[in-house]
């Protein structure tokens, strides 16, 4: 496949402790050096930088192949979050009466649905990672961290696509753009390192295990319901709240909500705590992937 040749025509280039050997007749050739790591947490963020152009390719390869021959384009990233939240709009919201902390619902389910689509579009990806890229992790080397991490960045254009629709509904209903909204970004950054957490645990297992290719979407449906995105936080018992926020989504979801809406401050211990767990998943991940990863190539 030209992908795969155009990959390995980047990852020809001289590696992480590599030196030149001059043969006769004056040409030079890479002398490659792979040095074992000397802990489970060595990242080695050197040669992931120097492989930069190939994390760009994989992320770019991924963009053009999702709108690729397709009738609606950027329309499938607005449409699963929209038609969503008008199902959840009528079950929840006219049917269940759930209250949504005087937010319109429709409003109230969208920005929550906007994080989390994203987060399950990433885990998707993500866990079918090193699968999908079994011919380049069979040939050539280059760090394996790579391909989970150029998976979880290309739903960011989808979720870009939606909050665009979100603007628009803000507008609808008269809902104005605070300063809360500096602190989006770092919202949506929590949801991409709990997705990458998550991916890094579901790749290496789905190498050595193809069954994790069917748990995953059971996952992720029973993950949003454990989630605050079609009732809030308040309507969870106070004797399970504590419980409850061990869920990293919560804390992202909720503070997404106040960062775009400008409207009930996230609980600071529930944020806390959901942060807490996102970093115990990120670098459990790091871990349990890198010491999986020296024999991705046979199991593959």
């Amino acid at each position: 496949m030209n992908e795969t040749k155009d990959a390995q025509m980047i990852l020809s280039g001289t590696l992480p402790g590599s030196e030149r050997t001059t043969l006769s007749g004056g040409r030079t050739t890479p002398t490659v050096v792979i040095e074992p790591r000397r802990s489970p947490l060595d990242l080695d963020l050197r040669a992931i930088w120097q492989f930069r152009e190939l994390l760009y390719f994989l992320v770019w390869r991924d963009i053009k192949v999702r709108y690729k021959q397709t009738v609606l384009g950027v329309g499938w990233a607005i449409l699963q979050p929209l038609l969503t939240m008008m199902i959840f709009t009528i079950v929840f919201s006219y049917f269940a009466k759930i209250p949504s902390e005087g937010i319109p619902y429709p409003i109230f389910a969208y920005s929550a649905l906007l994080p989390w689509t994203y987060f399950a579009q990433a885990i998707g990806r993500c866990s079918s990672s090193v699968i999908g890229d079994a011919s380049l992790i069979t040939k050539v080397y280059f760090p394996r961290l790579i391909i989970p991490l150029a998976s979880v960045i290309p739903p960011l254009v989808d979720f870009c696509w939606s909050l665009l629709i979100l603007v628009g509904m803000m507008a609808w209903y008269g809902i104005g753009i605070t300063w809360n909204l500096l602190a989006m970004p770092a919202f949506l950054l929590l949801a991409l390192l709990t997705a990458l957490g998550v991916g890094l645990w579901l790749s290496a297992l789905n190498v050595r295990y193809r069954d994790v290719t069917h748990v995953v979407p059971f996952i992720i449906q029973i993950w949003m319901f454990v989630s605050p995105i079609v009732y809030p936080v308040s309507l969870v018992p106070e004797k399970w709240r504590l419980l409850y926020s061990l869920n990293p989504m919560v804390g992202v979801i909720e503070g997404f909500r106040w960062a775009v809406l400008g409207k009930g401050a996230p609980d600071l211990l529930v944020l806390g705590i959901s942060s807490f767990m996102v970093l115990v998943l990120l670098v459990g991940g790091l871990v349990f992937f890198k010491r999986m990863e020296k024999t991705f190539a046979d199991d593959i």
